[in-house]
């Protein structure tokens, strides 16, 4: 079971990553290499909706696991956050939010997600409970 969280908490964050890389990297390259426009023709949102389908599952997967060994509720409510916006902001997309609301919640999110899951990894890691906050 270990080894299920530890490779779903490295695979959220991988994807969480790639999220960002999309949202902010992608579009400059396609101004500076315009060529490669045709090479990636596909739907901005399909991707999107692509990475949603296997972040969300994946996050709650890892954030179920590692809540259950160190009881962390600080951390899997931060994840829970995390998902939260990205799936609203999916959701709604750049035709309501526009589409700087759209990037930036987007990075948000995943930045959100890509941060509880380290968190989660290094409880996990420890092998102990956290102190509780009062």
């Amino acid at each position: 079971m270990v080894k299920i969280q530890q490779i779903s908490d490295k695979a959220a964050v991988g994807l969480s990553l790639l999220c960002v890389v999309h949202c902010l990297f992608f579009p400059t390259l396609l101004i500076l290499i315009p060529s490669l426009s045709g090479v990636f023709a596909f739907n901005d949102e399909l991707f999107h909706t692509w990475l949603l389908y296997a972040v969300v599952p994946i996050s709650m997967i890892a954030m179920l696991m590692g809540y259950l060994h160190h009881r962390s509720q600080r951390v899997f409510l931060i994840g829970a956050l995390g998902l939260i916006i990205l799936i609203l902001t999916a959701f709604l997309g750049h035709d309501l939010l526009g589409k700087y609301a759209e990037v930036a919640l987007t990075v948000l999110g995943s930045s959100i997600i890509a941060y509880s899951h380290i968190r989660n990894y290094q409880l996990r890691s420890q092998n102990k409970r956290p102190e509780p906050h009062h």
